[in-house]
């Protein structure tokens, strides 16, 4: 599941927003009626409130987790996507259709990337037992999830919807993995 709104509309990355009333409501509309057994969520205010909010008025074990935080986007985060487009746009267009081999510069190797979000992925699922886990994370974390998962290209990442407080569930580990 992806974070709710947090009233700021830029490439966020890892910076620590808390989620704003809208984006509260959201999540609790999204989770209503739905059951877990454990919840896992990355350490970044827009995720980690939530959950533990979650976590105590259904009494589930909660879990945060620093590998779920979002990609981090150098000297790209906190920029408008608008700005970026005026002032880069051929930069981002070559990110938008291949983050791996045109990262924003000064962005987290997106190797890197990958690899602790399916390392996290991984330690979850191994964890579960067969219980139903909701991880709270990051909308360039579910996008490349699912990328994995779906087989897809990761140039295809920018095309995926992942609207805020939506939910996305994933068979994990990715088939043939």
């Amino acid at each position: 599941m992806r974070h709710g709104d947090t009233g700021r509309i830029s490439y966020r990355g890892q910076l620590d927003d808390a989620l704003s009333p809208m984006g509260w409501a959201q999540l609790r509309t999204a989770v209503a009626g739905r059951h877990w057994d454990a919840i896992v969520a990355s350490t970044l205010r827009r995720c980690a409130a939530f959950a533990t909010e979650l976590a105590a008025r259904r009494g589930l074990p909660l879990r945060l987790d620093a590998r779920l935080a979002e990609y981090h986007f150098g000297e790209w985060q906190g920029m408008p996507i608008e700005t970026l487009q005026t002032t880069s746009p051929d930069a981002l267009h070559a990110y938008w259709s291949d983050p791996v081999r045109f990262p924003p510069p000064g962005a987290e190797p997106f190797a890197a990337f990958r690899e602790r979000l399916s390392a996290a992925l991984d330690e979850i699922a191994a964890e579960s037992h067969g219980r139903r886990v909701l991880v709270l994370t990051h909308g360039a974390a579910i996008r490349l999830l699912r990328c994995l998962v779906e087989g897809r290209d990761f140039g295809e990442m920018a095309g995926i919807p992942v609207d805020h407080a939506s939910l996305h569930p994933l068979a994990w580990p990715p088939a043939g993995r």
